[in-house]
């Protein structure tokens, strides 16, 4: 089961209006079950870089079925890089949640433009706001 694209929709708007709210920029991603990206967005002032950040954190928090952060601490822990997953869209920078819905992950979303604990509680916050589960 993957998410549905009204839901992914209705994220990356939270996510938008979350950060409008506390005047900062970001880009936004969600993807499906697979890692494969559903729904994106940039505000005007975000960084470049953010865009290609956040869907890499989607992606990662889907194929990972993890946080990203958690996986960069791991990384760290083990002394393992990146490269260790063989996949380039793989990254253990904080900012990237895994979706469920009735206990199973149905997606990812991923933001980036603020820190790395800034960026996932402002998924956290998304997905609250939209009554979906991380």
């Amino acid at each position: 089961m993957d998410i549905q694209y009204s839901d992914a929709k209705a994220l990356i708007d939270a996510a938008i209006a979350i950060a409008t709210e506390r005047s900062v920029s970001i880009s936004v991603a969600v993807a499906d079950g697979h890692g494969e990206l559903l729904a994106f967005g940039r505000m005007d002032d975000a960084p470049l870089h953010t865009g290609v950040l956040a869907p890499a954190k989607a992606y990662t928090a889907v194929r990972d079925r993890q946080p990203t952060a958690s996986l960069g601490k791991w990384a760290r822990e083990t002394g393992k890089d990146m490269g260790y997953w063989a996949d380039p869209k793989i990254t253990g920078m904080g900012g990237g949640l895994p979706i469920t819905q009735n206990d199973q992950i149905v997606g990812g979303m991923g933001v980036s433009g603020l820190s790395e604990e800034g960026d996932e509680q402002l998924v956290r916050d998304a997905l609250s706001r939209c009554g979906i589960g991380a």
